[in-house]
C-alpha cells in the first residue's frame, strides 16, 4: 500500500509539472541551466591539455600560477581540465578541494560533451564544506552524477574558480569543536576559523561507474538538428545556445520534433524507464520520461505508468 501511494504521488507530480527533481535534493540548483556559466571560446577549450581519468581512479591536481589558464571573462587563475570515458555507462564524480594554510580553492565545474559543447554547470555553491575526518582534511566537496549519451567516446570537465569566488570565504569547524563532537564532550563556545578563497589549491577528482545517475550529457543517437547538447530535461538556456557553430547555422529546433522519434531510440527510453522504476529510482524514470516525450515518444508515458502499476 505504501509503495502504491508513493508511486501515485510521483506520477501525479510528473503529470502536473512535467519536470523532474534536481540531481541532488539538498542543493537548490539545476545543473542543466547554463545561464550564469562563464562563456569560453571554443578555440580556447581546444588549446587546453585535457588530463585523462580512468574509472575508479582518483586524480590529484595542484593548481598553481604556473598551470593552465583560460582567457575568459570571470574565470580567475589556473584551471584543471579532465577527459572522461563516455562509453562505460553512468558516472559518479566526487570532486574535493582541500583547505590549506587558511585558504581553499572554490571549484566550479563546466561539463562538456564530446564536441566540447557545454552541457551542465556546477557553480561553487554546489561544493559544500565538509569537516575533517580520520583520513580527510577540511574541504569543499560535491558529487556529480552524469550519464553520457550513447555514441560518444569522451566527455570533458573544466574546473576553475571565478572572480566572484575570490571575494568570499568558507567557515571551517574549529578542531576543538570537532574533537568535542567526536568524543561526546561539551562543545566549546569559541569562534570557528575562516578560510579565504584563493586562485590556487589542491583538488581531487574520483570517478566511479554508477547506476543512479541523472544528468544526460551529449546528443542522443538518432537525433538531428543543430548543436543539441541534451542535459536532463532539455537543451541549455544560456549564451552558449547562441554561440557560433562550426557548421552553417540553422533555425532553432522547435520543442516538438518535426519527424517521428526513431524506433530504436524510443525502445531504448522505454527499457531505461522500466529499469529505473523496477530499481525504485522514480526520479530517474521521470527524467527519462520527460526527455523521451521531448524527442517525440508516444509510448514512454504509458510505459512509465504500466511499470509503476506493476511495481505496486
Amino acid at each position: 500500500m505504501k509503495m502504491k501511494k508513493l508511486a501515485a504521488l510521483c506520477l501525479s507530480a510528473a503529470l502536473l509539472t512535467g519536470h523532474a527533481l534536481p540531481a541532488l535534493a539538498d542543493v537548490n540548483l539545476v545543473p542543466q541551466d547554463l545561464s550564469s556559466a562563464p562563456v569560453v571560446a571554443p578555440e580556447s577549450l581546444q588549446r587546453l591539455n585535457w588530463q585523462p581519468l580512468a574509472a575508479s581512479q582518483t586524480q590529484t591536481t595542484t593548481l598553481a600560477n604556473s598551470g593552465q589558464t583560460l582567457n575568459a571573462p570571470h574565470i580567475a587563475g589556473p584551471v584543471a581540465a579532465y577527459s572522461l570515458p563516455a562509453n562505460i555507462g553512468e558516472l559518479t564524480l566526487t570532486l574535493s578541494s582541500e583547505v590549506a594554510k587558511g585558504q581553499v580553492f572554490a571549484p566550479n565545474v563546466l561539463v562538456l560533451d564530446e564536441n566540447l559543447r557545454p552541457a551542465a554547470w556546477f557553480p561553487s555553491r554546489y561544493f559544500t564544506y565538509q569537516k575533517p575526518g580520520v583520513m580527510t582534511a577540511d574541504r569543499l566537496e560535491g558529487v556529480m552524477k552524469l550519464t553520457p549519451a550513447l555514441g560518444q567516446q569522451k566527455i570533458y570537465l573544466l574546473v576553475f574558480t571565478t572572480d566572484s569566488d575570490l571575494t568570499k570565504t568558507t567557515t571551517l569547524l574549529d578542531p576543538a569543536k570537532a574533537y568535542a563532537q567526536g568524543t561526546g564532550h561539551a562543545v566549546p563556545d569559541i569562534p570557528d576559523p575562516i578560510a579565504s578563497h584563493s586562485r590556487d589549491g589542491t583538488i581531487k577528482l574520483k570517478m566511479q561507474t554508477s547506476s543512479g545517475s541523472s544528468i544526460l550529457v551529449g546528443p542522443l543517437f538518432g537525433s538531428s538538428g543543430p548543436g543539441a547538447v541534451t542535459v536532463g530535461n532539455g537543451a541549455p538556456t544560456s549564451a552558449y545556445s547562441a554561440a557560433p557553430s562550426p557548421t552553417p547555422a540553422s533555425a532553432p529546433a522547435p520543442k516538438a520534433r518535426a519527424e517521428p522519434i526513431m524506433r530504436d531510440t524510443e525502445s531504448y527510453f522505454n527499457q531505461k524507464i522500466t529499469q529505473a522504476v523496477n530499481s525504485g529510482n522514480i526520479d530517474k524514470a521521470l527524467k527519462l520520461l520527460d526527455e523521451a516525450e521531448r524527442l517525440g515518444s508516444t509510448t514512454a508515458r504509458q510505459t512509465f505508468i504500466s511499470s509503476v502499476k506493476g511495481k505496486g
